[in-house]
């Protein structure tokens, strides 16, 4: 077992340093949700006219019910970035190296998540104090509460992301299919708008909502912050957790990637 948690250690290590090094990753994690919370919120809450916000109906502003779900942009933008490394890690043959090692797939595999996730957290507790700073706090314990709620959907959208880095064999074609996956999945998500909001404008729009994994992410986050558990969020982001990571663990099969294979 050492030898697994020496890999674990290397693994996380190693990806700690790639983020220390790259200083413009840490100021766009923070900077595009800032963006959000400070520009646009004006915009939507005027628009919106969001006052009474489940699931406590109770009043709050427009910016304190959007903070979950930029936590939640945060890991889903992280996630991806995690996942152009890995595709990149290939191009190189690094990747193929750490294939080869002799400690099971799935725990190599695992361990490149549990590196990003700790990045992801990272990240979204620096934007939670700079949310701080501009007066939108939180339940002083749902900012512990929100911590295993953002490790459970960090490695759901960490697997997503090293499901689809399996699929792409060019460095080149990542940055759109991020774009069709990022865009479409935080759009159609609760992150900026309740369900109820959304059935007002659409049905069809609203199902698509409420079958986002993304959405599921983003509840889990904000019934922690308020020092609550909301289970079928839950179950649904552990699901897709274990949906996404077996798929990975398909997608990176050495049988699959053997030359006339592809």
């Amino acid at each position: 077992m050492s030898g697994w948690f020496s890999a674990l250690r290397a693994i996380v290590g190693r990806e700690a340093l790639r983020f220390l090094h790259q200083r413009g990753r840490f100021l766009s994690a923070l900077v595009r949700p800032l963006v959000w919370l400070v520009v646009f919120a004006a915009g939507f809450r005027a628009a919106l006219g969001l006052s009474i916000i489940p699931p406590y109906q109770t009043y709050i502003t427009y910016e304190v019910y959007i903070v979950p779900g930029l936590c939640g942009m945060i890991q889903l933008f992280n996630g991806m970035q995690s996942s152009l490394s890995l595709v990149y890690d290939r191009e190189m043959g690094s990747m193929r190296l750490l294939m080869t090692s002799p400690l099971p797939r799935w725990w190599l595999l695992f361990c490149k998540l549990t590196a990003g996730v700790a990045v992801s957290i990272l990240q979204v507790y620096a934007f939670l104090a700079i949310a701080a700073g501009f007066g939108i706090v939180l339940p002083p314990l749902g900012y512990l509460w929100a911590f295993p709620a953002l490790v459970l959907s960090g490695l759901m959208l960490g697997a997503l992301g090293l499901f689809i880095s399996s699929t792409v064999r060019q460095l080149e074609n990542f940055a759109g299919v991020m774009n069709f996956v990022i865009f479409p999945m935080f759009f159609l998500s609760t992150a900026l708008y309740p369900l109820w909001k959304m059935a007002e404008s659409s049905r069809l729009l609203r199902d698509i909502c409420a079958l986002n994994p993304f959405t599921h992410a983003v509840e889990l986050i904000r019934f922690a912050l308020y020092e609550s558990l909301n289970g079928w969020a839950l179950l649904w982001v552990a699901s897709g957790f274990l949906v996404f990571f077996l798929l990975a663990l398909w997608g990176y099969d050495p049988a699959r990637s053997r030359p006339g294979r592809d």
